[in-house]
């Protein structure tokens, strides 16, 4: 994509909790064909619209459509890692862009834009989990400056999540 032709905004009133959920489902569905149970695989409405209370969630629109999505959570579950509650860490999750678009700077410029959010906070550095045998996903945040920070095992899901972080 020589030009960008979406924006970024947040998730507002009158967005559909179903349309981003499918969102969800597609662009995680590659992870569920792994047979990996990521939330964002069968997640419904009403977990999607339960999750954004946690957070800011942001999307990118081309063409009127939700292309892309992120969100970068300000309260954590009680059951979290303890690296995710650290004062001095912003963590973002449900990453998606839509599979077709995959590979055309959307999800680059999600990724640049919650980085800034976190330094606007005040967070030193950002985080995220995925499964250790998404070795692609490991790879993709990798070369975007994140290293592994720790291991943790969510109740939801049926694999081992390596937490990443960057140094902002």
């Amino acid at each position: 994509m020589e030009k960008k032709d979406f924006i970024i905004r947040k998730f507002e009133e009158g967005d559909s909790y179903e349309e981003l959920t499918d969102l969800l489902h597609r662009a995680y569905k590659k992870l569920a064909d792994m047979g990996l149970k990521f939330v964002a695989t069968y997640q419904n409405a009403e977990t999607t619209k339960k999750n954004l209370e946690r957070g800011n969630c942001y999307l990118a629109i081309r063409d009127g459509k939700m292309t892309g999505a992120i969100l970068y959570y300000h309260s954590m579950w009680k059951d979290a890692p303890p690296f995710y509650k650290k004062e001095t860490v912003g963590v973002f999750g449900k990453f998606a862009v839509e599979p077709e678009l995959q590979g055309t700077g959307i999800g680059r410029s999600l990724l640049s834009f919650v980085e800034e959010c976190a330094r606007k906070d005040g967070k030193k550095e950002l985080a995220l989990d995925t499964s250790e045998k998404a070795l692609h996903l490991v790879e993709y945040y990798k070369k975007k400056g994140y290293k592994f920070a720790q291991y943790w095992q969510w109740s939801a899901t049926n694999y081992r999540s390596i937490i990443m972080a960057k140094t902002l």
